[in-house]
């Protein structure tokens, strides 16, 4: 594995070794990657945790993703499942999700899905990881009419919980 990425995303402590500098690199990275893929802007979504650092973070991944082209469509604080079936829900092109689950309120993290929810195949770990790590790779900033968009998503939590009521055989009323 990488020097980035763990099994489970980028984590660390919050203004140690998981800076708001390395989550704007990574939203760069991240949809830089994704637009030379695709042949066209990415559409990425975030959810989050409850810490105090996630909404900086959040912030940080949005301006990363903008500044390259990408579009962002938050969806707020959501549990990391949720994440994963509204980026498919959505067709987005990949989700990320700021936690760190269990790990006390210093420590946060970066975790991406790919479209279908699941998680990153290791080349595209490797791929967006030496990006950032390399200086003098750096995804074209846009301009204009090219930075990315920030679109919103109307209560996700509902279509996450009409989901989570269909997979079972009973009425919640």
């Amino acid at each position: 594995m990488g020097k980035l990425f763990g099994t489970d995303g980028i984590r660390g402590i919050v203004g140690e070794n998981l800076t708001v500098e390395l989550a704007f690199h990574t939203g760069q990275a991240i949809a830089a990657v994704l637009k030379e893929e695709k042949g066209r802007a990415p559409l990425i979504t975030i959810g989050k945790d409850t810490r105090i650092s996630s909404d900086m973070l959040e912030s940080a991944l949005i301006c990363g993703i903008c500044s390259v082209g990408g579009d962002v469509m938050p969806f707020g604080v959501l549990p990391t499942p949720a994440v994963a079936y509204l980026t498919v829900l959505k067709g987005a092109d990949a989700g990320i999700v700021i936690s760190a689950s269990h790990n006390p309120c210093e420590y946060n993290g970066i975790k991406i899905f790919k479209s279908d929810g699941y998680k990153l195949p290791d080349a595209l770990e490797e791929e967006i990881e030496a990006i950032i790590l390399d200086e003098t790779v750096v995804p074209p900033v846009k301009i204009g009419g090219d930075v990315g968009r920030i679109t919103t998503s109307e209560m996700p939590i509902f279509d996450y919980i009409t989901h989570l009521c269909s997979t079972v055989d009973y009425r919640f009323n």
